[in-house]
C-alpha cells in the first residue's frame, strides 16, 4: 500500500515535468481532434457544469467512441472500462431489480440514473442510445437521495441528443453463439428553422450461449424530440423501451451447510462449465418503459431553471430457475425456481433545479437549488415450488453434479409449469407490495475563494414516507406506515497547485438508507433511525498537455453506521438491534491519455479493504460477501492511423484483472454439536483479454472484436457464482449517411 501511495503521488510531478519537453511533439498532437478517451467534464456529478480538475468528487466516464472501437453493444459490457467497478450479477429481466448489479468501493450498486434523474431498467441496457457512461464514486445521497444510489457510487447514463442536420447510420453485426444484431440511428430536423429536431435510436439483438441452454433477445427503442422556440427556452422529450426475453444465466447459490467443510473454491466443485444443469423453455419476459421530459429556461445571464420529469414502468412474467448448494455433501446440488407473474414496479420522479453563476464581491458562486419528488409503487409477486426434484414424500432431493446418463434436461418449462398447476389454489407467493414517497430539497454552492481555491458546500433535507404494504408471504400482516426525515451534508475542497493542470482535493460525502420497522428483543415494533455512510477522501487530479492526459489518484474511507443486525434469541428469533458498523477503505488510480498522435490509453487500479467492525460474531472483522474482489485493474490501449494510405484503420487491446472474491465468509456454529467452523468459499482471480480492430471511413465502418481470446474460465457473483463467456468473436458493418 505504501508503495502504491508513493508511486501515485509522484505521477503528477512526472507528468508536469514531461509537459515542458518536446514542444514540437505537443504542437503535432494539438492538431488532432481528440474525441475518445480523455476524461470529459461533467454536468451531473454536482448538478452543475464543473471541470474535472476543479471537482472534489471522483468519477469515471466512458465515451461512445470507446464502445464503437471495442465493438460493445450494451452498457453492461461497457462497465469493464470503469476503474474500480466489478460486475457481480448479470441482468435477468425481473421487474424492479432485474438489471445488472456491480460492486463499487465494496458496496453493491445498480444502474438507476439517466441524465441525472430516475431511469430504472429491468434488463440488459442496450448502448444504442448511449452518448457517455458516468460513474460517480462514493456516497452521493446529498444530491441524489437514498433510493437511487448506493454507498459505493452512482451510475448515470448520458444519452444521445438530436442535432440540426440530417444524418445517421444503419449497422448489422453477427458472431459467436448465434449472435446477430441490427441497429439504426436516424436524426432529422422537422422544421426549416431547425427549432424542432427528432432522433431515433433502435436495436434488436439475439444472443445465444456458450452453454447447452440459454439465450437473450433484446429490443431497444429510444426516440427523442428537441424543441427550441427561443434562445432562452428549450424542451426535450424522450422515451426508451427495453424488452428482453431470455433464459437467465445459470446461477449457483451457496447457502450454509456442512458441504463448506469439504470445499472452499468454485474449482473444487469441478462444475460442468459448458453443459447446463437445466432444460429448455425456462424463459422470462422483462420490459421497462421510461418517459422523460425536460424544460430548460434561461431566466437571466446568470440564472437558469431546469425542470425534469421522468416515469419508469417495469414488468416481468416467467420462470427464474436457480441452482443451490446446501446440506452435507458438495457432490450434489438442488434445483429450484423463483418465478414472477405479472410483476410490476412503477416510479415517477419530478425534479426542479435553479442554477446560478454569479459573483458576490470578488467571490464567484456556482449554486444549484433544487426540489426532488420520487414515488415508487411496488407490486411484485414471486412464486416457487420449494425445490424441483422431489421424492415420494414431496421433499427436495439433491441432484448429482456428474453422473453419466442423468437427465438434467428434465428441469424444463413444461415440467415446471406442471408442478405449478398441481399447486394452483394452494400457492403462497412472496410479495413485495407498497408505496414509497420521498420529498427533498437541496442546495449546493461552489465558492471560488481565489482563482485556484474553491470550496463546495451542500446540504439535503430528505423526508421519506413508507406507506403500508407487504414484504414477505402473502398472509403476512401489512407493515405500518412510518416517516423519516434526514439531513445529508457534503463538503469538498479543491486547490489547483497549477491552474487547470494539477489539483489537490478532499471531500466529505454522506448517504443514507431508510429502514423499515423491526422487532426488538422485547418484541416491540420500532422505527429505527436511517442507516448512514460517511466518506472522507483525498487525492490529486491532473489535466496535462492541453487536457490530453488526465489522471486521478485518491484514498477514501467510508464508515457505515447504524446497521441493523440480527440477535438470535429463543424469545424473539428475528430480533434486531441497530449498532452494526462497516468500514470500507481503499485507493484508486485512473489515467486517461492521448499519448502520441493516434495512440490512446485508459488504465486503472484499485484496492479495497472492507470489513464488519461491529457485527454478529459470525462475520465480525470479515469482508462482506457482497464486497467483490479487493484488487481490480483495467487497461485499454488503441492506435488509429489518422493520415496516409491507412487512414481510418485502428486496433486495440484490453485487459481486466480481479483478485479472489469471497462469496461465503463467516463462522457457523452447529446447533446440535455446538462446533464452530470457518466457512470460506471463493471465486478465483481472473485475467481476461480482449482485442478489436476497425476501419472507419466517411460512409462506412467495419469492425471486428474477439473477447476473452485466451479462453479464460472465470466466474462472477456475490453470494452466487455465474460462469462467464468463453472466447467469442463479433463482426460489425455500418453504413453512415
Amino acid at each position: 500500500m505504501k508503495n502504491v501511495l508513493i508511486c501515485a503521488s509522484l505521477l503528477g510531478s512526472i507528468l508536469v515535468l514531461s509537459q515542458e519537453k518536446d514542444s514540437t511533439a505537443l504542437k503535432s498532437i494539438d492538431e488532432v481532434i481528440i474525441n475518445t478517451y480523455v476524461k470529459k467534464d461533467s454536468e451531473y456529478s454536482n448538478k452543475m457544469p464543473l471541470k474535472a480538475i476543479e471537482n472534489p468528487q471522483v468519477y469515471s466516464s466512458v465515451d461512445k467512441v470507446i464502445l464503437e472501437n471495442q465493438g460493445i453493444f450494451t452498457v453492461d459490457d461497457a462497465f469493464k472500462n470503469i476503474t474500480g467497478l466489478q460486475t457481480m450479477w448479470t441482468s435477468n429481466g425481473r421487474a424492479g431489480d432485474g438489471g445488472a448489479y456491480v460492486s463499487l468501493r465494496g458496496f453493491v450498486s445498480a444502474n438507476s440514473l439517466r441524465n441525472g434523474v430516475l431511469g430504472a431498467v429491468t434488463s440488459t441496457i442496450d448502448a444504442v442510445n448511449l452518448e457517455k457512461l458516468e460513474v460517480l464514486k462514493g456516497p452521493s445521497g446529498t444530491l441524489f437521495g437514498s433510493l437511487l444510489t448506493s454507498y459505493g457510487g452512482v451510475i448515470n447514463r448520458v444519452t444521445k441528443k438530436p442535432f440540426e442536420t440530417f444524418g445517421g447510420s444503419v449497422s448489422l453485426a453477427g458472431g459467436s453463439y448465434d449472435t446477430y444484431r441490427a441497429a439504426v440511428d436516424i436524426n432529422t430536423p422537422l422544421t426549416n428553422d431547425k427549432t424542432l429536431l427528432f432522433r431515433l435510436n433502435s436495436a434488436y439483438t439475439n444472443e445465444g450461449t456458450f452453454q447447452t441452454e440459454g439465450f437473450r433477445r433484446n429490443l431497444a427503442i429510444a426516440p427523442s424530440l428537441s424543441y427550441k422556440p427561443t434562445d432562452r427556452l428549450s424542451i426535450n422529450l424522450d422515451m426508451e423501451l427495453f424488452q428482453m426475453k431470455s433464459m437467465s444465466d445459470q446461477t449457483f447459490f451457496f447457502y450454509s451447510g456442512k458441504y463448506l467443510q469439504q470445499v472452499n473454491n468454485i474449482k473444487d466443485l469441478n462444475l460442468d462449465y459448458k453443459n447446463s444443469y437445466l432444460g429448455k423453455d425456462l424463459t422470462n419476459t422483462g420490459r421497462s418503459i421510461n418517459f422523460f421530459g425536460q424544460v430548460q429556461y434561461k431566466i437571466s445571464n446568470s440564472i437558469t431553471s431546469t425542470t425534469n420529469f421522468s416515469s419508469s414502468s417495469s414488468y416481468s412474467d416467467g420462470f427464474m430457475p436457480y441452482l443451490y448448494f446446501s446440506g452435507d455433501e458438495a457432490s450434489s446440488m438442488f434445483r429450484s425456481d423463483q418465478s414472477t407473474r405479472d410483476s410490476r414496479k412503477k416510479s415517477i420522479n419530478f425534479q426542479q433545479n435553479f442554477n446560478g453563476d454569479f459573483k458576490i464581491g470578488n467571490l464567484r458562486n456556482r449554486v444549484v437549488l433544487g426540489f426532488d419528488y420520487l414515488r415508487i409503487n411496488n407490486n411484485q409477486n414471486f412464486y416457487d415450488v420449494n425445490g424441483f426434484d422431489k421424492n415420494d414424500e414431496d421433499k427436495s432431493v439433491p441432484v448429482p453434479l456428474h453422473q453419466a446418463g442423468f437427465n438434467y434436461a428434465n428441469f424444463n418449462g413444461t415440467a415446471l409449469q406442471a408442478m405449478y398447476n398441481t399447486m394452483a389454489g394452494n400457492e403462497k407467493p412472496y410479495i413485495n407490495r407498497g408505496i414509497q414517497e420521498n420529498y427533498a430539497m437541496y442546495i449546493s454552492n461552489v465558492l471560488n475563494i481565489t482563482s485556484t481555491l474553491n470550496v463546495l458546500m451542500a446540504l439535503r433535507v430528505d423526508s421519506f414516507n413508507n406507506h403500508p404494504g407487504i414484504l414477505g408471504p402473502a398472509d403476512q400482516e401489512e407493515s405500518k406506515q412510518f416517516k423519516q426525515t434526514f439531513f445529508s451534508p457534503k463538503l469538498g475542497i479543491v486547490y489547483e497547485v497549477i491552474k487547470d493542470k494539477v489539483s489537490i482535493f478532499g471531500n466529505y460525502q454522506n448517504s443514507f438508507k431508510n429502514l423499515a420497522f423491526y422487532a426488538g428483543t422485547d418484541k416491540v415494533v420500532r422505527t429505527p433511525t436511517p442507516e448512514q455512510a460517511n466518506q472522507m477522501e483525498g487525492g490529486i487530479k491532473t489535466s496535462l498537455f492541453n487536457g490530453k492526459v488526465s489522471s486521478t489518484f485518491s484514498y477514501y474511507n467510508i464508515k457505515v453506521k447504524d446497521v441493523l443486525r440480527s440477535v438470535p434469541t429463543t424469545e424473539a428469533p428475528q430480533a434486531q438491534i441497530q449498532d452494526g458498523t462497516i468500514v470500507s477503505r481503499g485507493v484508486e488510480l485512473e489515467v486517461n491519455a492521448y499519448l502520441v498522435k493516434g495512440f490512446t490509453m485508459i488504465a486503472g487500479f484499485t484496492y479495497n479493504d472492507s470489513k464488519y467492525t461491529q457485527a454478529d460474531t459470525s462475520v465480525i472483522n470479515r469482508r462482506p460477501n457482497t464486497s467483490g474482489s479487493p484488487y481490480l485493474a483495467n487497461l485499454y490501449a488503441s492506435y488509429q492511423f489518422l493520415d496516409g494510405k491507412l487512414k481510418g484503420l485502428g486496433f486495440g487491446v484490453g485487459a481486466n484483472y480481479a483478485s479472489e472474491n469471497k462469496i461465503v465468509n463467516n463462522l457457523e456454529t452447529d446447533s446440535e454439536t455446538h462446533v464452530t467452523t470457518n466457512n470460506v468459499f471463493s471465486l478465483p482471480s481472473y485475467f481476461v483479454l480482449n482485442a478489436s480492430a476497425y476501419y472507419d471511413a466517411k460512409k462506412f465502418r467495419i469492425g471486428v472484436k474477439v473477447d476473452n481470446f485466451t479462453n479464460e474460465h472465470y466466474w462472477i457473483g456475490y453470494t452466487t457464482a455465474n460462469p462467464q463467456k468463453l472466447i467469442n468473436a463479433m463482426g460489425t458493418l455500418t453504413y453512415k449517411f
